[in-house]
């Protein structure tokens, strides 16, 4: 069984207090999921400030196009991220590269196609989308730029989601602090033409982001081969980049359900944004500002459910089922306690921050406030609801979670909006936001009391060109898969 060396940012996650080791993994995913999002936040107050709210309007719905797309191909990623987190439990290191080899193929290749069709139809995605028509050409300028680094930002992704599937979540945070660095000092210079930059407006914001990704993910793929970690790939490794045919249906079994999980998110997203639109500039303005807020009450649920996954694999491939439950009793308590501070903070410092995207005359401010009102507390059960799914995930089990996330969007959060809208009026769509979550988590819980995930099995295929040794490497441990009690 192939071996590599072990950084000292690398985690054995199959030992320890689990609390405590859960936190320490944790909090660095935290601290990258506020700095992404911080970048975000601040790129759009640039945005809003230089170029009005018409320009904000267009940045909201380009980047939830863009989510719909990287979703297309992120479950792959997953999938791949879950087998080389049972790899490395296992200390199968050859495992965990020939899984992370495979994702890199398929996910930077599907990206490819992806930014294609995005360029040439970016236009007609708009249109479907109710974008409003003064701001529709400026979501156009946006997102076809953002088109071109697509590659680019999922190779990023795939990389940070390796070392943290072999216990290294510390690294992805010091690549993201080098990425908010160069996107938030570019946009202005960019947007504006400040000094020797060109003023490229809108433009200007997504050339940014695309340097930024460019500049980080070269970084990150410099820093594996220097430290020589074990999800590099050198010499005849290089082959895992074509997806073996065991691989493949493996990867794409389990991670096409987990693709489609986030496209039933972000096509919901897209649903709503369409209904909002309809409602007017200021509202569609507003619900921007409550997405930027929103994507900091979710942090902690999204850093929380990237520990359990990753705990919960290498422990489930270690055999180590005991420590299963109790990482996810951890996680949903942990995720709760953050999640309500967050929420309260927010809600208590709202003006200030709105005033941050739109000023602080704006007519949003008091429509974006009333919708923080209702629909922020349901992140706590978002949360608690991830952290399930993140454990059931980690042992294969994928096509439930998409079943509940389906039915808890489209017939309860999207029907409630729409039927609801003629007595309720705006209200109908807030309101479906804890309605959803209220039943994606009854459901959530009673799936994973259920005990039927389990019984699934999710390990890297023998390598059918290295004879004996790998296949022993790889399958002997596939019993240790089941539980033990």
């Amino acid at each position: 069984m192939a071996t590599a060396p072990t950084s000292k940012r690398q985690r054995d996650l199959t030992v320890g207090p689990i609390g405590a080791t859960l936190l320490a993994f944790a909090l660095p995913t935290l601290a990258s999921n506020i700095l992404q999002s911080l970048n975000g936040s601040i790129n759009s107050i640039w945005v809003g400030r230089f170029l009005g709210e018409g320009a904000l309007a267009a940045t909201s719905n380009a980047n939830i196009i863009m989510f719909l797309m990287f979703s297309a191909v992120f479950g792959f990623g997953m999938a791949a991220t879950i087998l080389v987190g049972q790899s490395v439990g296992r200390g199968d290191i050859e495992g965990a590269r020939r899984a992370f080899g495979s994702a890199i193929g398929l996910v930077v290749g599907g990206a490819l196609v992806i930014t294609v069709l995005g360029w040439l139809f970016a236009p007609q995605i708009l249109h479907l989308l109710a974008t409003p028509p003064e701001a529709q050409p400026l979501a156009l300028a946006y997102l076809r730029v953002i088109f071109l680094g697509l590659p680019l930002s999922m190779l990023g992704v795939l990389i940070q989601m390796g070392l943290r599937g072999t216990g290294d979540s510390v690294t992805p945070l010091w690549f993201m602090v080098l990425s908010v660095i160069i996107d938030s000092s570019l946009n202005p210079l960019l947007i504006d033409g400040i000094g020797p930059f060109p003023k490229m407006g809108i433009a200007g914001s997504a050339t940014a982001t695309l340097v930024a990704a460019l500049i980080s993910t070269v970084g990150l793929i410099v820093y594996v081969y220097a430290r020589d970690l074990p999800i590099r790939l050198r010499g005849a490794e290089l082959r895992y980049l074509l997806p073996e045919g065991a691989l493949v249906r493996t990867i794409v079994s389990k991670g096409l359900p987990m693709g489609a999980q986030m496209l039933v998110m972000s096509t919901a997203g897209l649903t709503m944004v369409g209904l909002v639109n309809r409602l007017g500039v200021d509202t569609a303005a507003a619900y921007a500002v409550s997405q930027q807020l929103w994507t900091y009450i979710q942090m902690p649920a999204m850093a929380i459910g990237v520990a359990v996954s990753s705990m919960a694999a290498q422990n489930i491939g270690a055999g180590k089922w005991e420590r299963v439950d109790s990482i996810t009793r951890s996680g949903i308590l942990y995720n709760t306690i953050i999640t309500l501070v967050v929420i309260a903070a927010i809600i208590l410092f709202d003006r200030p921050v709105m005033a941050l995207f739109v000023g602080a005359d704006s007519a949003a401010i008091p429509i974006a406030r009333h919708i923080q009102l209702i629909a922020s507390w349901t992140f706590v059960m978002f949360g608690a609801t991830m952290v399930l799914f993140s454990t059931v995930r980690a042992n294969g089990s994928t096509l439930a979670p998409l079943i509940i996330l389906a039915i808890a969007l489209y017939p309860v959060r999207i029907g409630f909006a729409l039927l609801a809208r003629p007595a309720m009026g705006a209200d109908a769509l807030w309101w479906a936001f804890p309605i959803g979550s209220a039943v994606s988590l009854v459901c959530a819980i009673w799936f994973y009391r259920r005990g039927s995930w389990r019984r699934e099995t999710l390990i890297v295929p023998p390598d059918d060109g290295d004879g004996e040794e790998n296949a022993h490497a790889v399958g002997e441990p596939a019993g240790r898969l089941q539980p033990t009690g």
